[in-house]
């Protein structure tokens, strides 16, 4: 099972692409122009999938998918360093 779904994640991360000549090269849904960062704030806002879908035809369910996983390989990579603020005199 995980070895499927691995499979499946790789196959997603596929549908993403970064070009600098496109939007100043942000993430977006291969083949368009639309950015992860609009789905990622739709899903966040409660817009479904299907009302996503109907806005964006082009897209398929899988490019959603996709723009989600993404932003969570993204975080999951994400290194945090604490912050020291040196004491006020």
């Amino acid at each position: 099972m995980f070895r499927n779904k691995l499979k499946l994640t790789k196959t997603l991360i596929n549908r993403i692409e970064i070009n600098p000549a496109v939007l100043t090269g942000k993430p977006i849904i291969k083949g368009t122009r639309i950015p992860v960062e609009l789905i990622l704030k739709m899903t966040a806002q409660g817009v479904t999938f299907a009302e996503i879908l109907n806005e964006y035809p082009q897209l398929v369910e899988n490019d959603i998918y996709a723009a989600l996983e993404y932003a969570h390989k993204i975080v999951e990579d994400e290194e945090i360093y604490p912050l020291v603020f040196a004491p006020q005199l």
